[in-house]
């Protein structure tokens, strides 16, 4: 692309010269040319020194110098910044970062940077409290400060509810006790500044089923599924002004009731902190939420308040509601809510990696019998939903799969929803079954007791080489049971089947269900049953309680567990002999292989494998043995190959 600037000492010549030098074949024009092209060289790099003083606008070999100069330290030394190779660089001292410490130089000695800097480094949001603003004193009349030092007004019930906490606004007396002490920590001085850290996040369920509390009352009802006391939390408005100081609503903090009595439209609509939809109770139109004049705080510990006709009391504090006992709802109960959890795992609405599984390739004649051709045949969907196309429920989606019987297949729940279905599935030879959610889907899989003859358990029977994955579930009520086909008496153990069971952004709710003081039901009781079945397990980013193997411990070995370094447990004999799932290099050194062995009485071991032929087995820990059976955790183990989607 010709520069426009090229001919610009060419156009400034007078006309007569240009006119003669055209009779010449332009020999002055292209002298001029060379010589502009040099002054246009000279400057845009004038230019582009100035664009270099500033992060945004400067090139990738000055950002190395400009980092120098605020002191900023990349993760690993560059040397001589001219000599080192620009791709290098752009990684090592990224642009981002060295602009972030530029914006936190301008800010430095403010409130607002702490709260940032909180928020950068660990990821987590935050409030800052200068607390010498907070202490009692007595002021100039001619600088006057009204919102501070003030005695305690003890009619605003929302000051003396605050007090204590990150929003306090109550004056103080001076506390000598310094605030990083270790013995008693004090607040209130001159230089003591406190920064509140919100470790909880606040998760979304939305539009999902409520749980009755029968126990309590036919009017009673909490907004968890598994029944349980859990506070709401706020919905996190985000903090336009970058010198702003969060409040309340900017972090997620749980709701209080008595913020709640003061602005209830403020926490209460289908798209704020909660909603409840009750069709056709008093007069309320299908899909729309009650409206906030029928929502009534109250404290419902005990469930001895009793509210009005056409009211529903709501405790944000226990995350209770109840409806008056005259006026029920006949048609379901519908909630939207936020609760409080520390990490993404165990299941919900947030972003989580879905794999597909890998299409299969098979190579079939041509019709001219001379050469092959490649037939790709990807996995086949099942997807349970509300929306046209969509199956209504996981037996219809189950049938349809049983009839196709497709050798991938995927069985995806795309709603929040709460499905109440007995499941027994059978996966045949080198077939593969993902159950999962979708992205951003919180399912709920109720195993009640269906039948009064047999268990009710997720059962899943499984032959060689078959793979199933379960993603995304909460499942209650009953453990997810894995079991191998019927073998005779006296047959050949199979010492590698090659079967996979993936369980992965699951909570298999430990003792099968909780109370309302989250105890479980039933301690004793498994949440996953391996039967008979030499298979890989894998287990991640899930919560569950214990895990039980059952085989025949006399006649063959325990089935070997292993425990890696970030926390990740495998289990299998497919693993232990790296026949099915090889772990890298790296995986390789966090790996400790470990094994049951039987010690004094009837409590065995958790014994290490020594690493070389000078070491010692060390004991871990002791276990609780069973005839038959051997209990352990696990928590990782291969998928098949397949593609991730986001």
């Amino acid at each position: 692309m010709t520069d426009p600037r090229i001919d610009r000492l060419y156009e400034l010549m007078p006309d007569i010269y240009q006119m003669r030098d055209a009779d010449e074949r332009y020999p002055l024009r292209a002298l001029l040319r060379v010589i502009a092209e040099q002054v246009n060289l000279v400057e845009d790099n004038i230019a582009q020194l100035y664009d270099n003083w500033f992060i945004e606008t400067a090139e990738d070999w000055v950002v190395p110098y400009l980092a120098d100069l605020l002191g900023y330290r990349p993760v690993l030394g560059l040397g001589d910044p001219s000599r080192t190779n620009l791709e290098l660089t752009r990684v090592l001292v990224p642009r981002r970062e060295v602009g972030n410490t530029i914006r936190y130089r301008r800010r430095k000695g403010t409130a607002a940077l702490l709260e940032l800097l909180a928020h950068d480094v660990a990821g987590l949001p935050a409030r800052v409290v200068e607390f010498f603003k907070l202490l009692g004193w007595n002021q100039n009349l001619n600088h006057l400060h009204l919102e501070r030092a003030r005695i305690a007004n003890i009619h605003n019930q929302e000051d003396l509810d605050l007090i204590g906490g990150p929003f306090d606004r109550v004056a103080h007396t001076v506390d000598v006790r310094r605030v990083n002490s270790r013995r008693s920590i004090g607040r209130y001085n001159i230089p003591s500044i406190g920064v509140f850290v919100w470790w909880l996040k606040a998760y979304p369920v939305t539009w999902t089923r409520a749980y009755c509390a029968e126990n309590a009352g036919p009017n009673c009802f909490t907004f968890s599924v598994l029944g349980q006391d859990a506070p709401l939390f706020c919905k996190v408005e985000p903090e336009l002004d970058p010198s702003h100081i969060a409040e309340e609503m900017n972090v997620p903090a749980p709701i209080r009731r008595l913020a709640f009595e003061l602005r209830p439209e403020q926490f209460y609509g289908a798209q704020r902190s909660f909603a409840i939809w009750a069709p056709d109770w008093n007069g309320n139109v299908a899909g729309k939420a009650v409206p906030v004049e029928s929502i009534i705080p109250a404290d419902l510990s005990g469930w001895q308040y009793v509210p009005s006709k056409g009211h529903i009391a709501v405790d944000p504090v226990l995350g209770r509601f109840a409806f008056p006992p005259s006026q029920l709802p006949r048609q379901g109960v519908k909630v939207s809510y936020r609760y409080g959890f520390s990490a993404d795992i165990g299941g919900g609405e947030y972003p989580r990696p879905v794999f597909d599984p890998a299409p299969e390739i098979n190579f079939v004649k041509a019709n001219d019998q001379s050469a092959e051709e490649r037939e790709v045949i990807g996995p086949m969907f099942y997807r349970i939903g509300r929306r046209p196309g969509q199956f209504p429920s996981i037996a219809t989606a189950l049938a349809e799969w049983q009839k196709d019987d497709p050798q991938d297949a995927v069985i995806e729940l795309t709603e929040s929803g709460v499905y109440v279905e007995p499941i027994n599935l059978t996966l045949k030879q080198d077939r593969t079954l993902q159950l999962r959610a979708a992205n951003q889907a919180r399912p709920v899989l109720r195993l009640i007791d269906w039948q009064t003859d047999t268990p009710d358990a997720l059962v899943v029977s499984m032959e060689q080489g078959s793979r199933f994955t379960i993603d995304g579930l909460l499942v209650v009520g009953r453990p997810l049971r894995i079991t191998a086909p019927y073998r005779e008496e006296g047959a050949p153990i199979v010492p590698i089947c090659g079967s996979s069971v993936v369980i992965r952004h699951c909570t298999f709710v430990p003792g099968w269900g909780i109370d309302s003081h989250c105890q479980p039901y039933r301690p004793a009781e498994p949440s996953l049953e391996l039967y008979h079945i030499r298979a890989t397990v894998r287990i991640e980013h899930s919560i569950l309680g214990s895990i039980q193997v059952h085989e025949n411990a006399v006649n063959i070995d325990p089935i070997p567990l292993y425990i890696a370094g970030s926390g990740e447990w495998y289990i299998g004999d497919s693993l232990a002999r790296r026949e099915f799932y090889i772990p890298g290099a790296e995986q390789l050194k966090d790996l400790v292989p470990v094994s049951l062995q039987p010690g004094a009485g009837a409590r065995p071991s958790l014994v290490t494998h020594p690493r070389s032929i000078f070491g010692r087995p060390r004991r871990i820990c002791s276990a609780y043995w069973a005839q038959g059976r051997h209990g352990g955790r696990s928590d990782h183990s291969g998928d098949r190959g397949g593609s991730q989607r986001h």
